[in-house]
């Protein structure tokens, strides 16, 4: 059976933990040891303001993450940025949409880079829209990326490039015919996709969400776990 749906928050999102509770024992210890020496007290006022330091460097860090959706247009994409707009992103994350697309090879393209980049914004534009709908307090920015070498190469660069945490990419269900396909490049050192390269190269956490069905939940593979059902 699936675990429930926090048991994968907390594995997702990164948990800092404050002094606070040394900073109030240093402050009890005070208030009640008025024969203590001027020493002492000016120690605890040291531990009192590192124990603040530190509690203000953590929402520093957790402000700073970035939350990474590799998108294009179909279900898929969209399945998994739903999923993880619930159950990832925070209201101090940052959201960054990155679309990849192939460099055109041979003759009678006509579009500039420039051109095929502002098309590729209005592709995933609703997906910015959806992001900004589920959680209005996240920035949220698109990233276009054109490339000539494999995508999932490009993604983990870009990931890298990007500082992102997490990596969040649709994955769609695989037919009996690509599971052997699949095998076969693994055996062969060929790799098994787009989204296992992802997985198993990526600096940050690496989820890719699949809809199981319509009523059945999602299925989420990381790096240690392959399709881990949950239901929510």
């Amino acid at each position: 059976m699936g675990k429930p749906a926090g048991y994968w928050v907390n594995k997702i999102r990164t948990s800092f933990k404050g002094g606070s509770s040394s900073s109030k024992s240093s402050e009890d210890g005070s208030a009640s040891g008025s024969r203590k020496s001027d020493s002492k007290h000016r120690k605890n006022q040291r531990t009192e303001e590192g124990n603040k330091n530190a509690e203000a460097g953590v929402a520093q860090a957790e402000s700073g993450r970035k939350v990474m959706f590799v998108v294009d247009t179909t279900s898929q994409s969209k399945n998994a940025l739903q999923w993880a707009l619930t159950h990832c992103v925070q209201d101090e994350d940052n959201i960054i949409l990155l679309h990849v697309t192939k460099t055109p090879i041979g003759q009678g393209v006509d579009e500039t880079q420039r051109e095929r980049n502002s098309r590729a914004h209005e592709q995933v534009h609703p997906l910015k829209n959806l992001c900004q709908l589920k959680k209005p307090n996240v920035k949220t920015e698109i990233v276009v990326v054109e490339t000539a070498e494999e995508k999932g190469k490009a993604i983990v660069e870009e990931s890298k490039k990007q500082g992102a945490g997490v990596l969040v990419l649709g994955q769609r269900k695989r037919t009996s015919k690509w599971r052997v396909i699949w095998k076969w490049r693994t055996k062969a050192g060929m790799g098994g996709g787009v989204v296992e390269y992802c997985i198993h190269n990526s600096d940050c956490m690496a989820i890719a969400v699949r809809k199981k069905s319509n009523n059945g939940g999602y299925l989420i593979t990381t790096k240690r776990h392959k399709d881990f059902w949950l239901l929510a």
